[in-house]
């Protein structure tokens, strides 16, 4: 009796939508591992195969995960680790080792991370290696079982792969592919990238190491799948305490994904962009329109998300700037106008300036030299120019030569929203030559 009054039990609304949002929550922005990965199970399948022969039967192996950013390599890699680990056997002698080409920049860096990950640090003490390649063969001897005749295997990580082949004689790629094409110790290494063309990038004596096995994440979702990812991502379980919200939740994003209006932005959506990342970024923004007062997602909140989603950075920049700012970017784009897009410096600008100042009767504008240069380094600062070559170093600031980081509708865009700018200031920017 007590199991059916708890199953019936209606709890308050804020209650309801305080669970909804911590459920949804973490499943947008924890990146809640899935029960099984959508769209990807024949590499899931492929990739669990090539490490379980690593982590049960002691083989070596290597193979590179590509595929665009968001498209789900890390997901798919966790699934297939948390997969192997349930075997006994595995968890029990696999060690991970996992780096990053962003943190590790070079290959003594590595070298350290890998000392650490493996717990080795009191083995290594304060020994001196000749080469990297013996420091290295020294880790993996040192996890040799009781017996010495059999290693534990090793799986390395490396994320951001493309990032280690700019190391100096890529000589950590170099030793962990040899010792996996070698056989000294059963290792796996799993590159992860988003750059196609990373096997270009290999040397020669790495690349014949390389076992060239790749694992390729494309999305090929078509739109009625990925709207109904979006109603799976926003629904909520099956064991969400209040079963009659959640069956009205359930049923509201049904009714919001078959909306018009929503097909229309996530059809936008779909055609930029159709990784996870960005699709969970345009779900947490809905949600965080959630509340008491309004307790279901309505187009409406889809629709501003979407367009946050879409909101131009540049744009929303020069809404920012002050009027001289704003004056030496019109400048810049009357100049563009002019020379087809040549670079220009801020003697030339300047002088477009005055020519806008000679126009006017009143010297609402009259800035001194300085001023105007210090505004020019903030728009430098800001990133929406930036010089044309290395020549800073040796041409005056006046005169170096600067390109402009904006087109044109941008500007005009920024300066229809830009609050209470000078008429004046707009009719010169629409006008078509200064």
């Amino acid at each position: 009796m007590s199991k059916r009054k708890v199953q019936d039990a209606h709890l308050p609304v804020g209650e309801c939508i305080t669970e909804v949002q911590k459920i949804l929550r973490e499943r947008l922005c924890h990146q809640r591992l899935p029960d099984k990965p959508e769209g990807v199970e024949a590499q899931h399948r492929h990739l669990l195969e090539l490490l379980k022969r690593t982590a049960i039967h002691g083989e070596s192996n290597s193979v590179l995960i590509v595929g665009p950013r968001g498209a789900g390599k890390t997901m798919l890699l966790r699934c297939v680790l948390r997969d192997l680990l349930e075997d006994k056997e595995a968890q029990k002698s696999l060690l991970q080792v996992h780096l990053n080409g962003l943190l590790q920049t070079d290959d003594r860096i590595a070298l350290k991370e890998i000392t650490r990950q493996l717990h080795l640090e009191n083995v290594v003490g304060d020994k001196v290696f000749g080469s990297f390649a013996e420091n290295l063969g020294f880790l993996l001897e040192a996890l040799k079982k009781g017996d010495r005749s059999s290693s534990r295997p090793v799986l390395f990580i490396l994320d951001e792969f493309d990032l280690f082949a700019h190391h100096k004689n890529q000589t950590l790629l170099y030793n962990l592919l040899d010792v996996s094409q070698s056989a000294q110790a059963p290792i796996s290494v799993v590159g992860v990238t988003c750059r196609l063309d990373v096997l270009e990038l290999l040397e020669k004596r790495v690349k014949s190491r390389f076992s060239h096995r790749q694992i390729h994440l494309l999305s090929s979702a078509t739109f009625a799948q990925y709207v109904e990812r979006v109603q799976t991502q926003l629904s909520v379980p099956d064991d969400f305490p209040d079963t009659k919200f959640a069956q009205e939740w359930n049923d509201s994003i049904k009714v919001l994904c078959g909306d018009k209006s929503v097909e229309e932005v996530l059809q936008r959506h779909y055609n930029s962009s159709r990784d996870f990342r960005s699709m969970h970024m345009l779900l947490m923004l809905c949600l965080s329109r959630v509340s008491v007062a309004k307790p279901a997602i309505k187009p409406a909140d889809l629709l501003e998300a979407s367009r946050l989603c879409f909101a131009d950075a540049k744009a929303n920049m020069l809404h920012g700037l002050s009027i001289l700012e704003l004056c030496l970017i019109i400048a810049m784009k009357h100049l563009n106008d002019v020379y087809e897009g040549e670079p220009f410096n801020l003697q030339m600008i300047h002088n477009e300036f005055k020519k806008f100042l000679q126009r006017k009767s009143n010297s609402m504008y009259n800035f001194e030299q300085p001023v105007i240069m210090k505004a020019f380094e903030h728009l430098q600062q800001l990133e929406l120019i930036r010089p044309v070559d290395g020549s800073a170093a040796k041409t005056q600031r006046e005169y170096q030569l600067m390109r402009l980081m904006l087109d044109h509708s941008q500007i005009m865009d920024a300066l229809q929203k830009y609050p209470q700018c000078p008429t004046d200031v707009k009719q010169w920017a629409m006008s078509a030559f200064g």
